[in-house]
């Protein structure tokens, strides 16, 4: 019974520590969007909460599979189309995390 109770208790321990990493991405996404992409006030985005209510998460995720999210990005952020164009693809990933979570369905972020 005490390994049991052991290996539960490990196996919840572990299973916080991939929740962590995995919401890990979307703040690494608004981070990216603070340091790189403020140049997005000039096309009238107040912050990264502005750019990401553009679409539901429903409507992120198409564009995502369809390969189409730096194209979007850069609709509605055109000051920013160096930045979105020079992006690696963990940066994609992370800003698509952001604005999937943050989304106008999804949560309100406490800032940026």
């Amino acid at each position: 019974m005490k390994k049991m109770t052991s290996l539960l208790l490990a196996a919840l321990f572990a299973g916080s520590l991939f929740t962590t990493a995995a919401m890990a991405d979307a703040s690494k996404g608004q981070r990216f969007y603070l340091k790189k992409l403020k140049i997005c006030k000039k096309d009238g985005l107040k912050n990264g909460a502005v750019f990401a209510i553009k679409h539901d998460r429903r409507g992120w995720q198409s564009l995502k599979e369809d390969g189409k999210l730096q194209q979007e990005w850069i609709k509605i952020c055109p000051h920013g189309e160096k930045k979105i164009k020079k992006m690696r693809e963990k940066d994609i990933k992370n800003l698509y995390d952001f604005v999937w979570k943050y989304a106008s369905d999804g949560e309100t972020p406490t800032c940026g």
